[in-house]
């Protein structure tokens, strides 16, 4: 890669035995990755990132393994569906991050503007609508 690029519009794909490739982010993208229309994304780690300012509208969870989500800028909850209820973790300061376990369900609620970076194992990603 040599010229700069940002990773709000620009995502990169991290392949299993290191090489990265420069994956560009149409408003489609996430829609396509859930149908399936991305698959030489299953494999290695997805590092995108996004700026939100209201709860999500969705849980998600990533069979393929652990989940990396670090705060940027703003702040933000993180909500874990664990075996005895919802867990939130708070994330305030730039730099704090979670690691998501394996086939665990999240979603992230805020009020203001937040910016999270996330490195995602892609495989099998599955999404719910918040309250189902």
């Amino acid at each position: 890669m040599t010229n700069a690029s940002q990773i709000l519009s620009t995502y990169l794909h991290v392949r299993d035995g290191g090489s990265l490739d420069l994956v560009p982010a149409p408003d489609t993208f996430w829609s396509d990755l859930a149908e399936g229309k991305l698959p030489e994304l299953d494999q290695g780690r997805l590092m995108s990132a996004f700026t939100f300012d209201e709860p999500w509208s969705s849980w998600e969870r990533h069979p393929a393994g652990e989940e990396l989500v670090m705060l940027l800028s703003g702040s933000a909850t993180l909500v874990l569906e664990e075996p005895g209820g919802e867990r939130a973790v708070a994330l305030s300061a730039p730099g704090d991050y979670v690691l998501v376990p394996r086939n665990t369900w999240h979603t992230a609620r805020t009020t203001v503007a937040a910016t999270m970076l996330f490195l995602t194992p892609g495989a099998g990603t599955e999404h719910r609508p918040v309250g189902a």
